[in-house]
């Protein structure tokens, strides 16, 4: 598989929701970052692209524009569009993906998108009067990884891991 086919395969899977293929695109020690998230790495990762895809509702992606910036790095342009369940607000992200692929696996993911428009759809007036500040930035993302951490302890607790 070359690489722009790894990364069409990743995204492909995200348009259905498939988290199962979608992870096995990844390295083990996959180290990811987006706005959102701030960095996370391997079983982080996995866990995130579950939870996301098991919440989304309404959902739907379209990507395009991968674009080979050398034999490992990556890009491409993706809209997801979907009702954020923090609010049941419409959102549509759009974002841009670089990855770097070393042996057939991607190795790292970056998601970019300016998170204040992603604020001011998601909270409305709120995140369009104060989603440009750190602090409101940063209260999102702490919800985001407490969010993760509580999903991921739900999920040890479902497999026996505890």
């Amino acid at each position: 598989m070359t690489n722009k086919q790894m990364v069409e395969r990743f995204y492909e899977a995200f348009s259905r929701r498939d988290f199962e293929t979608m992870n096995s695109c990844y390295a083990e020690d996959i180290v990811f970052s987006d706005p959102v998230f701030g960095f996370l790495r391997g079983d982080e990762v996995r866990a995130m692209w579950k939870m996301l895809c098991m919440n989304a509702k309404d959902f739907m992606l379209t990507f395009d524009e991968i674009t080979e910036i050398d034999h490992e790095y990556l890009t491409c342009k993706w809209v997801a569009s979907y009702t954020f369940s923090g609010t049941g607000r419409k959102i549509v992200n759009r974002a841009k993906g670089f990855m770097r692929i070393n042996e057939g696996l991607i190795v790292e993911h970056s998601d970019g998108f300016r998170l204040s428009t992603w604020l001011a759809q998601a909270f409305g007036v709120t995140g369009k009067l104060f989603g440009w500040t750190n602090f409101m930035k940063r209260k999102v993302q702490n919800r985001a990884r407490k969010n993760l951490g509580i999903f991921m302890d739900e999920e040890d607790k479902l497999v026996g891991n505890n």
